[in-house]
Formats: C-alpha cells, structure tokens, sequence
C-alpha cells in the first residue's frame, strides 16, 4: 500500500512541473472496493475469467491503478503522447501502456493525412476512448478489447488518409509493425477473459498453473509469457478502413495478421511464435441520449513448435453495449457478449477449446470533472475442459461487483 500511495502522489504531483514544461498532463488514480468472483483468477494463475478472484479478500480495498498521460505539442501539426501506470498487478513499480509521436499537418483541403509511430493500441476498440485506454461506460471491456490490452500492440507505425465532406468522413489506414509475435498465446492456453489490466511493454502475463503444469517436462509456477517481442524478423501489417455519417453512426472493419513464422522461436526468451490473423468489425450509433455499440471478431492462431506438434485456435467473440446519458451527472451502460475458441491439435490431450456468454451492467456518476464513481457487476458463465486437469468442473459462473472512485487531475 506505501508504493501504491507513493505512486499517485508522483503521478498527480507531476501536474506542476508538467505545466512548467508547457505540456499537457493528465491522469487519475482509481481506488475499489471489490467483492471477488469465487474462482481464482486467471492473474492468480487460475482459469477464471475475471480480473479478481478467490485469491483476493471478499471484500478488498485497493488501489485499482494510476494513470499519467503526457502530451508534448511539438508544432501544430506534430505531437507525442506517454502513458504510464502503476497496477499492484504488474511487475515492475511502472509501465508503459502507451509511447508516440503522431504528425498530422493542417490541411485546408477535404483529404487530410497523418501519420502515427511508436508504440500505441491498434485501431479497435468502440469502447476505449478515454485516458488510460478506459472506457467512459464501464470499468471492464468486452472480452475482445480486453484481449487487444492484453497481447496487441502496434510497435511501428501507421499511415492514415481521411476525406471530409460535410455530412461526414471516409478513412483509410494502415500499418507496419514487428515486436507482436507471441500474440494469440493467451487465447489459446487460457482463453478469452473479461478485465482492465492491460500488459505493459515490460510486462509479463501468467499463464495458467495447469497450463505450466501439464507441460512436458512441467515448467515452473508461476509461468509468465512474453508479449512484445521479435523472434522471426518478419514485418506484420493491418489495414482497415472507416466510415463516420452524421445522424447516421460509425463503421470500422479491420484486418489484422502478425504474419509470424509459427515454427520460430525464440531460445534466448524461450517462447514461441504464434501466427495470428483476424477480421474485426464496430460499429455505433446515437439514438436520443442513447449510444449503441456493437463490435465483432474472428480470427485464428496456429503454432508448430516441432514436426510432432501442432496446434491451431479458431477464435470469435461479440458484443451489444447500450448506453444511456441520462443527464450531465449520470450514466448508465448494459452489455452483452458471447465469446468462443475452438482448439484442433495433434495427440490426444484435450483440446483447450471454451464457449460462454457475459452480462454487465454500470452505472457512473460524475459530479464534476475530477470525479467519476462507477459500480459495476458482471456475470461471466464459461464452459473450458482445460479446467477438469485440475479437478474442477469444466463448467464454471462467476460474479464481481466493483465500486469505484476515480479521482482526475483538476
């Protein structure tokens, strides 16, 4: 609790000399009180689906995170952007969410470019647009942005084009990218999960306890995998394009493939590559004070480690989030989801394949700019086989409850 407590006074301390530097500099520190589902957590080296389980008090008292971002306007048309957090979950005191620099000269004409390098999350998520990659409706993102803050991260860089019109824009982009090769490892040994602990680019997620224990040979506990690394020297790429009406919504679609070499690996990190592609689609529209999101994906992961073993993940996940405005003050959001990931592999073990559905519901209260109280429930029910190794059952419901207080810079 002192580094916790040390951590938000360095971040929200920070504001002063950030104003001195003549950047900008926001961010937050959010404390919970929690009541844990009963399963242990997949953070906890377990199979559960949430971010806290039977590992953490019931209730728990913490500090969720801090968050700083720091925005540098180089020019009018050129800026860079830091994110940095401290999480009791991650391993190091600090770590980086987010580091770039973004050109996008002025244009005085209906097509505009710009141009984004460094590290930052690909263009994705309907849900997490505010500081800290968060949401403004709930604490917990649907399974498929949960995924994207845990193993996706463009390390390279993206070009985009726009045209304006006056009803509306029309945007293509693409990307180059290395460094994510590793990505579709969770999918495939845990599977999807429901949270807000993004991995950091020095961080290290846990696999599951039974995962490291079933290897051959057994691998020691805990087992953590790498995420941002580059094992094969081949260059991954997404491109996607968008569409924004006024009075009518938002449509993204996007293709996204690492292009790794699933018979690489890495000997000085001891990891693997995994050959990752998937289609995603959003879309969003406002009706009255009410906004409606609704996101969908569908991808594979395959890796081939030896001339004996193969494996190869089919995953897909979807979402419906409503949201109503109700005033200034309050905000209310239900969401729900179904996701699913089918293994085919060699041998006879069982398939780490899952199916299950998710409910959540939030309600938030801002009563100004430098508070938001959020409380949040979800219900996850999930059915994985990978659970019978350690002796539980296949099938498995879970229930969290959150009430947070987030406090912002003023």
């Amino acid at each position: 609790m002192r580094n916790a407590l040390l951590a938000a006074l360095i971040l929200l301390g920070s504001s002063s000399s950030a104003r001195a530097a003549e950047f900008s500099f926001d961010g937050y520190a959010d404390l919970r009180a929690i009541f844990p589902s009963k399963e242990v957590g997949w953070l906890d080296g377990g199979l559960g689906k949430l971010r806290y389980g039977a590992e953490q008090a019931n209730p728990e008292f913490r500090i969720a995170e801090v968050v700083g971002q720091g925005v540098v306007q180089i020019t009018p048309g050129l800026m860079a952007l830091a994110v940095v957090r401290y999480s009791p979950e991650q391993r190091t005191f600090f770590d980086v969410v987010e580091a770039f620099v973004r050109w996008r000269p002025v244009s005085t004409t209906p097509v505009r470019f710009s141009l984004e390098a460094g590290a930052f999350f690909p263009p994705i998520s309907l849900e997490n647009t505010e500081i800290g990659w968060t949401s403004p409706w709930t604490l917990t993102p649907s399974a498929i942005n949960a995924w994207v803050g845990e193993e996706l991260r463009t390390i390279g860089a993206e070009a985009t084009v726009e045209w304006r019109r006056e009803t509306g824009t029309i945007s293509a982009y693409g990307a180059l990218y290395g460094w994510n090769d590793p990505t579709g490892v969770l999918l495939n040994v845990r599977g999807w999960a429901l949270h807000d602990q993004w991995t950091g680019l020095i961080d290290r997620p846990r696999l599951p306890d039974i995962y490291a224990a079933t290897r051959r040979p057994p691998e020691p506990i805990p087992m953590r995998t790498w995420e941002f690394l580059e094992i094969d020297k081949r260059v991954g790429w997404y491109a996607g394009a968008s569409w924004d009406e006024i009075g009518i919504g938002h449509l993204d679609i996007l293709y996204y493939n690492n292009q790794a070499d699933p018979t690489a690996e890495s000997e000085q990190y001891d990891t693997e590559a995994w050959e990752t592609q998937f289609w995603n689609i959003g879309l969003s529209t406002e009706i009255g004070p009410v906004t409606l999101l609704a996101q969908g994906m569908r991808g594979e992961t395959y890796f081939n480690p030896s001339e004996t073993f193969w494996s190869r993940t089919w995953f897909e996940s979807a979402y419906l989030l409503a949201g109503w405005n109700i005033s200034e003050s309050w905000r209310l959001a239900g969401r729900a989801e179904v996701f699913s990931t089918n293994e085919r592999r060699t041998g006879s073990g069982i398939p780490m394949s899952e199916h299950g559905h998710a409910f959540t519901a939030a309600i938030n209260y801002l009563p100004n700019d430098w508070l938001r109280v959020t409380g949040e429930y979800i219900r996850v029910e999930s059915t994985r086989r990978q659970r019978t190794r350690g002796g539980l059952d296949a099938h498995a419901v879970e229930d969290q409850f959150q009430l947070s207080a987030r406090f912002y810079l003023p």
